[in-house]
Order: structure tokens, then C-alpha cells, then sequence
């Protein structure tokens, strides 16, 4: 049976990350660089994926990770989701990493990549829109690609074109930024061009692509449930610290049932994203299948926590000085990141042969 409890090595993790997160992810920092368009943390992110490990979980021992699996990267980004840390890990040490690992590794080009990937030396971004689905269009990145999430600082660009997957390295190409709606996830424009490092053909690199985009979607579940469970913990701790009429507003029968509702939400979020982070980790047949059902719901379940947040804050869920914006903006911005709801529940029912009417 699939045990989807947490084991004692994903709680020594998320601990270990989360005093991280604690000790260096101030949001007030945060809001402060993410309007300036520069949301990263350097010093945290060395810290996260070289000096922690990190950002080689996914990555077999041999080729210089840790040989861990996505269950214990989907721990990581449920305290990145939590701190609503701005980092590449999402983009580069899951979906980038995933698709390298889908490639024989035995190449010299793709481990030694990887290795860079997993020591946290260099990061790598696949050229394709944040929106792009996993069993969506392909858009080959010989021309411009809008919407790529992290091209901006990342040091690799995957790009696929007509005749193959290729890495190239984003000083050669054209990276031109956007302003996004979730200024701690950056979005840029990408023109590859020509030249590059020829990782596999077209077949292998656009199958290598899905699978790193299955696996993000996957995983982004795990970052949506981080979401969701900070904003229902700070609505209740507010509401219950709030007072009116002599009383706190968290003891209002009305906002009880609200909070009860969001709470059985969010439990029920994390069933499905601790089953698609195992479906993923066993190589399950049926991981489609569970990605689907995690984004399907997952991404309307942070949307709708982060929209609590901010009603049930009042007044100061509205300003910029408190956090709550920027777990809204997040959640609004994943729910359409590798795939909508939407697409998603297309995706289940296709794969469950259950026809619309």
C-alpha cells in the first residue's frame, strides 16, 4: 500500500529547511527586492541547494546528488510555498533536472550538467512558458519564447528545436524581462537562436521536456499546499488575536465555518499532493493521473487561502507591508503555471475515459 505519511528523514528535511527559510527568508526583504526586479536571495539559495543539498535530491548519487526522490523535494517546496521564497528550485532542480534525467545520462554533456545542477553551481530553466502543460504544445525555442520562468538568472537554457534538445548557455541568447504578476517568480522572454551543446534528438528531448514539465506540475502542488496551509495558520492566528465587541473575531460563528471549510481543504490538498510526489518518486504508471488530480485541486485550494487571508485580515491584508499579497499573487500565478485547473481536469478525464457531455 502507498504510504503517504511523512517519513523521518522528510521531517528532519522540512525542518531543516524551514529554520532556513525562518532565519533568511524575511518577506519584508522580500517585497522590498521583488518591486526593485530582484527578488533572489543569493546567500539563500547557496545555502539551500549547495550547502544543504538541496538542489541535487532528484539526482542519483553517482552523478553527484543525493539520490533522494521527488517525495523529499516535494517537503522542500512545501516550506519554499510556506516562506513564499523566491528561488529557482521549482524550475531548475525539478523540471530542468527531471528532463536531463530523462536523457542517457551516460552522455558526457547531460552529467556533467547535471552534476553543476545538483552541487547548486549553475541553474537551468527549460525554454517554455510557465503555462505550458505536460501533455500540452511543445513550443520549439528557435524563436522567441514569452513567459519563461527564471530565465533571467539562470546560467543554462534548454532549448528545444526541430532537430533535438539542446543546452545553451543564456549568454548566447536574447533574455529580455517581463513584469509578471508574482514579482518573486520572474518571467523573460527567450530567443535562443543557434548553437548550443546537442543533448538528444528531437524525439528523446521532447519527451525529456514532458517529463520535467509532469514532474514540476507534480510538485507544484506541494508549493501550492505550502501556500495554503501558511495563510489558513496566520488567518486563524490573526483572527484570534483581532478583537471587536470584546471579543475575537476568530470565535464568530460565521468565520468558524470559513476556517473549518478552508482547513478541510487544505488536508484534503495534502492527500493529493503527497500522492502525486509519490506516484512521481515510484515511477507509478498512473503519475499522470495523479499529477492531474493534485493541480486540479490543489491550485484552486492555495488560490482560495490566500484570498481568506486577505479578506479575514481586514484592512491590513489589503497593504503592501503585510505578506498576504504576495501569497495571493504566488497562488494566482501557479494556478495557471504548467497547466490550468482547466487543462488539468481535461487531462483527468481523458486519461479516465470519462467523456464530457
Amino acid at each position: 500500500m502507498t504510504d503517504l505519511l511523512y517519513s523521518e528523514t522528510e521531517d528532519d528535511l522540512r525542518a531543516a529547511v524551514r529554520s532556513l527559510v525562518a532565519a533568511r527568508g524575511d518577506t519584508a526583504a522580500l517585497a522590498a527586492r521583488a518591486e526593485a526586479g530582484s527578488p533572489y536571495d543569493p546567500r539563500l539559495w547557496a545555502s539551500l541547494a549547495a550547502e544543504m543539498g538541496a538542489a541535487g535530491l532528484l539526482v542519483p548519487e553517482k552523478l553527484g546528488g543525493q539520490g533522494a526522490s521527488h517525495r523529499e523535494a516535494a517537503v522542500v517546496l512545501e516550506e519554499l510555498g510556506r516562506g513564499v521564497v523566491a528561488a529557482p528550485y521549482l524550475t531548475s532542480s525539478v523540471v530542468a533536472t527531471q528532463a536531463l534525467l530523462s536523457l542517457d545520462t551516460d552522455t558526457e554533456a547531460v552529467a556533467t550538467l547535471l552534476a553543476e545542477l545538483a552541487e547548486g553551481r549553475r541553474t537551468a530553466v527549460l525554454a517554455v512558458p510557465l503555462s505550458a502543460a505536460p501533455d500540452g504544445p511543445l513550443t520549439e525555442g528557435a524563436g522567441r519564447v514569452t513567459g519563461v520562468a527564471d530565465a533571467a538568472t539562470a546560467d543554462v537554457l534548454l532549448v528545444l528545436r526541430a532537430d533535438g534538445l539542446y543546452a545553451v548557455e543564456a549568454a548566447q541568447a536574447v533574455v529580455e524581462p517581463l513584469t509578471p504578476l508574482d514579482l518573486t517568480r520572474p518571467l523573460a522572454a527567450v530567443t535562443a537562436g543557434e548553437g548550443g551543446a546537442r543533448l538528444a534528438d528531437a524525439a528523446a528531448g521532447a519527451a525529456a521536456v514532458r517529463s520535467g514539465l509532469l514532474a514540476g506540475a507534480g510538485l507544484l502542488a506541494s508549493e501550492q499546499l505550502g501556500i495554503a496551509e501558511w495563510c489558513l495558520e496566520e488567518t486563524v492566528r490573526h483572527t484570534g488575536e483581532r478583537h471587536q465587541f470584546n471579543r475575537p473575531v476568530g470565535s464568530f460563528q460565521a468565520l468558524k465555518h470559513r476556517m473549518a471549510q478552508l482547513w478541510l481543504e487544505v488536508v484534503s490538498a495534502r492527500a493529493a499532493a503527497r500522492a502525486a510526489a509519490d506516484a512521481l518518486a515510484t515511477g507509478s504508471p498512473e503519475a499522470a493521473l495523479s499529477v492531474a488530480v493534485a493541480q486540479a485541486y490543489c491550485s484552486r485550494v492555495a488560490v482560495h487561502a490566500a484570498e481568506e487571508c486577505v479578506q479575514l485580515h481586514g484592512g491590513i491584508g489589503m497593504t503592501w507591508e503585510h505578506p498576504a499579497h504576495l501569497y495571493l499573487k504566488r497562488a494566482k500565478a501557479d494556478e495557471i503555471a504548467l497547466g490550468t485547473p482547466g487543462r488539468h481536469k481535461e487531462a483527468l478525464a481523458a486519461l479516465v475515459d470519462l467523456q464530457a457531455p
